[in-house]
């Protein structure tokens, strides 16, 4: 079973949909003991970036979060919760992040382009990651975000994205992974990557 966080700031019930989708089970759950027991997880979230940690301290659930991540099961940042997993961020940088993934988030740059960044973009994947088995080469997904990740370290990212300049659109260490984009609104692209999260979930290889 995939544990999909409820912390009162995702986009859950998608999520869901494009995990049954993919052929996997999965449960909105905010019980640290089904997080604790689940196959995989994702963390969702939609707003701004001190708001949802706020919410998930209150939630107490970040020590469930970075336990989980520390198991090697498979754990899904998704946009705002993609941005969770860093040190910190401009945006509400009174509060820290969960600090799994070494880096920052800052606001995209003006560049006389439209904030936020809302519509379908292209990937540069730069590794391989079973969670972009069989994508074509710069596949297309969709984005809603004004802030985006800056990962320290280069092995750590997934793809990069241009908007006023690159950012990293997906990142990679180990069991954890992130993507700033909305792989469940994201057609069929989005499902695939679901579909290959949800086998990484039953084969237990995130590697």
């Amino acid at each position: 079973m995939i544990a999909i966080i409820d912390y009162g700031a995702g986009n859950l019930r998608s999520v869901e949909m494009g995990i049954l989708r993919a052929g996997a089970r999965a449960k909105v759950t905010g019980d640290a003991a089904e997080i604790s027991a689940s196959d995989g997880v994702i963390l969702p979230g939609v707003g701004a970036f001190g708001d949802a940690m706020s919410a998930l301290d209150r939630s107490r659930l970040i020590p469930t979060i970075l336990e989980f991540a520390a198991s090697g099961r498979p754990f899904l940042g998704i946009c705002l919760g993609m941005q969770a997993l860093f040190d910190g961020s401009e945006e509400g940088a009174d509060m820290k992040g969960l600090g799994l993934i070494s880096g920052f988030v800052r606001r995209l740059p003006e560049c006389g382009l439209k904030i936020p960044h809302m519509g379908w973009n292209s990937l540069n994947a730069v590794k391989e990651s079973p969670l972009f088995k069989g994508l074509p080469p710069f596949p297309y997904t969709y984005f809603v975000h004004s802030f985006a990740c800056h990962a320290k370290h280069r092995d750590d990212v997934l793809a990069e994205t241009e908007y006023g300049g690159l950012f990293h659109s997906a990142i990679q260490r180990g069991n954890v992974m992130g993507l700033q984009f909305h792989p469940e609104k994201s057609g069929r692209t989005g499902q695939i990557i679901l579909k290959n999260f949800a086998a990484m979930c039953t084969v237990g290889e995130a590697e």
